[in-house]
């Protein structure tokens, strides 16, 4: 099994796995390949670094072992409070915390696909019960729900969303 570090056109870096190189590169020729953010399908490797695993890690100091429970959010608390520096926060760990905050979407609203302008103003007069919702709207209906004061946002979901990851 290969595990490749692969870009999209638009630099979203995603991981992808193959039974080798050949499978990678056919799979990609048939553009099966596709970025999981936005299904670019301009996929390039990126270089990355073999592992190596020669056995055993040895034990890790008591300091560092509790340095690594931190969560990523109270490690750069640490980091900022400590030495008044803004840190840095990865591109792949943004992106993952995005994808996370649209399943969190996805999994708290019900879809009501082409009836999203109709349900948002029967919500929003009255006529149904207020909940979340989420759906598929024209740029012209978005508009109009905007004009009677009803506020809506427009949301993409990449594939990536949508699907349980394997």
């Amino acid at each position: 099994m290969k595990v490749l570090n692969l870009q999209c056109s638009h630099q979203h870096a995603f991981e992808g796995w193959f039974a080798s190189e050949e499978d990678f590169q056919g799979q990609r020729a048939r553009g099966l390949v596709t970025c999981p953010l936005c299904a670019d399908p301009a996929i390039q490797k990126m270089p990355s670094a073999p592992r190596l695993n020669f056995g055993a890690a040895a034990d890790a100091p008591p300091a560092a072992s509790a340095s690594r429970e931190l969560s990523l959010p109270a490690a750069n608390a640490a980091i900022s409070s400590a030495h008044d520096v803004t840190p840095v926060v990865d591109g792949s760990v943004r992106q993952a915390e995005f994808l996370q905050a649209l399943r969190k979407v996805m999994a708290n609203t019900e879809d009501v696909g082409h009836r999203f302008a109709d349900e948002a103003r029967a919500m929003h007069y009255g006529d149904a019960e207020q909940r979340s919702i989420r759906g598929q709207a024209s740029r012209a209906e978005a508009i109009e729900l905007i004009e009677e004061g009803i506020e809506v946002m427009p949301l993409p979901l990449p594939a990536a969303v949508k699907e349980t990851l394997q």
